[in-house]
């Protein structure tokens, strides 16, 4: 059946959706994306949530399918749903021509989810620009937006929350002052944000309240302090993560360890020696692989001194 047709087959819900047909919406030439945008509305909403969730784990699979012209097209769904796994299924999309469609669903969309998720996206832009690949026009877009969601007192926590973790690698007077203030706001949501954005923050700075906060009292907040201290990779660092090698808390543990991995030096390398021969395999596979880290960064080619 030729491509119209095929769009026809999949607006039948009477049919069986057939995952590998799918497969056809891959890289749609200018007409054949016209023709999809005018039969989209024709599927049935819950057909049409499956079609995307089915199309985002096709591209987890195989890497060679492009599937984002379809994904823009349902940002613009009347179903949250839908919009919710168009923006997930952007999730890699790199152009900063979906700046605009992102910060518009950030700030204005009826579903909360679709806010907190269009606002997550933006941080891989924001990343963009800190290492040099995002023009300052586009930035200063994507961080007004960001600036106003997180100073929209009416927007709820999860929204602003998500915000506050993209914004989190740029280092601005005001982003330092929103971390701050969603750190001491004495939200749990926002401080988990706040430690969260510490760690994408590349700043030595926030140190002293990641390793207080490897000593709360709630594993969630261990858990972030243990990554961002990785994320920072400050040395000062491995002697209040070395405890959470044992922790009760099984993410908590794996954190840890994979921190000390990440920082490396000669005071990981001993706490994570003593860990291979720990009964626990989990613990010993999780410091075997953070050894090796350490070695490939140190030896970033493989070579060897006295092979």
């Amino acid at each position: 059946m030729n491509f119209e047709e095929y769009l026809e087959a999949l607006a039948d819900s009477s049919r069986q959706l057939k995952i590998a047909e799918l497969q056809r919406l891959s890289d749609p030439s200018p007409e054949q994306a016209e023709q999809f945008a005018a039969r989209w509305r024709d599927i049935e909403v819950r057909r049409r949530r499956r079609v995307l969730q089915e199309l985002i784990d096709l591209c987890e699979d195989t890497v060679e399918l492009n599937f984002d012209a379809v994904f823009r097209h349902a940002l613009k769904d009347d179903d949250g749903e839908t919009r919710l796994a168009a923006v997930r299924g952007l999730w890699e999309y790199q152009s900063p021509d979906l700046i605009d469609d992102l910060t518009t669903l950030a700030e204005t969309d009826d579903s909360a989810s679709v806010r907190a998720e269009a606002a997550l996206a933006l941080g891989r832009f924001v990343l963009l620009f800190e290492t040099g690949r995002l023009r300052e026009r586009h930035f200063a877009r994507l961080s007004a937006a960001l600036r106003r969601v997180i100073e929209n007192a009416t927007e709820i926590e999860e929204v602003r929350a998500r915000a506050i973790e993209s914004i989190g690698p740029h280092d601005a007077d005001w982003v330092r002052q929103a971390v701050t203030q969603a750190y001491e706001s004495g939200s749990h949501r926002l401080k988990v944000s706040a430690v969260h954005a510490m760690g994408r923050s590349a700043g030595s700075r926030w140190l002293p309240l990641l390793k207080r906060e490897l000593t709360s009292d709630e594993a969630e907040l261990r858990y972030e302090a243990a990554v961002a201290s990785g994320s920072l990779a400050d040395e000062a660092a491995v002697p209040s993560l070395v405890p959470l090698a044992a922790d009760p808390d099984d993410e908590v543990r794996a954190a840890a360890i994979a921190a000390l991995g990440d920082i490396g030096g000669e005071a990981a390398r001993r706490a994570l020696d003593d860990l291979i021969d720990e009964p626990s395999g989990a613990a010993s596979d999780a410091a075997t692989a953070a050894l090796a880290e350490i070695d490939a960064d140190d030896d970033p080619l493989g070579f060897k001194l006295g092979n």
